[in-house]
């Protein structure tokens, strides 16, 4: 099974939480942070759960998520 990583950047992120409603495995969620415009941001929980299937960036506007496909270890922080 393919493992991911999200990178989120925070100052294109206007929180309209899209990639929140499509993320099968639940990995993203609503952050507290405010970036420079104040909007609140999304945040990568990474438990591990990621597929790297790339849904959340498709459906960004604003081309604000970055996805890497990881191997097993560095998921794990091993």
């Amino acid at each position: 099974m393919r493992k991911g990583k999200i990178k989120i950047n925070e100052d294109r992120c206007k929180g309209c939480l899209l990639c929140i409603e499509q993320c099968k495995v639940k990995e993203i969620i609503q952050g507290e942070k405010v970036n420079k415009y104040g909007h609140l941001v999304v945040e990568f929980k990474n438990s591990g759960k990621c597929n790297a299937c790339t849904l959340c960036a498709i459906v960004c506007p604003d081309a604000a998520i970055e996805v890497y496909e990881v191997s097993e270890e560095k998921v794990n922080g091993k």
